[in-house]
């Protein structure tokens, strides 16, 4: 039996017995009492032969633990003197493996410099349309000005001089923009 049940079972016996008023004492039933403690006697023999199993059993496995350690380090001193044979064929592969990185860079820089060569081609003819577009814009407004002064001055009949562009910006045809009276509202 286990001894802890059996330590339990005493424990359980103390409790219901009848207490001694005014005092620390307590009646319990003596038989009882050293049954469980006979039984005691007997278990803690069992319980120390069980821990020396337990203890037998761990020793064992301990030992086939270093046993199995003993053969991996052995295993891995073995690889270890494979590999420093090797070493020469590593450090081959090695300068082989730097060689291509570095084609590699080599490569991605010259690919990196035909990219910046084409962006720069591309933003070059992007601001000449838009140098081209900002000129339209620019004779587009100076038309719509002189329409607007020639309409304002009715009394003058003669055609003003065109306004002379910028001698930074190329000249550019100039377009007719028919341009509406706003509607009024509820008209």
């Amino acid at each position: 039996m286990d001894i802890q049940h059996l330590v339990d079972r005493l424990e359980d016996l103390i409790d219901e017995g009848r207490h001694v008023p005014l005092s620390k004492f307590t009646l319990i039933d003596e038989e009882r009492a050293l049954e469980i403690i006979d039984q005691m006697r007997i278990s803690v023999p069992e319980q120390i032969e069980k821990a020396s199993r337990l203890i037998n059993q761990r020793d064992r496995l301990i030992a086939q633990a270093n046993e199995e350690a003993n053969r991996i380090l052995q295993l891995a001193r073995q690889r270890s003197d494979e590999m420093v044979e090797r070493d020469a064929i590593v450090q081959k592969a090695r300068a082989q493996a730097q060689n291509i990185i570095d084609e590699a860079y080599r490569e991605a820089e010259n690919i990196r410099a035909e990219a910046d060569a084409y962006v720069l081609e591309v933003l070059r003819s992007l601001e000449e349309q838009l140098q081209y577009n900002l000129t339209v814009a620019q004779n587009g407004i100076a038309k719509l000005l002189r329409d607007r002064e020639a309409r304002q001055q009715p009394q003058q009949r003669s055609t003003p001089a065109p306004a002379k562009p910028s001698a930074a910006v190329p000249a550019v045809e100039e377009v007719e923009v028919p341009i509406q009276a706003p509607s009024q509202p509820g008209a």
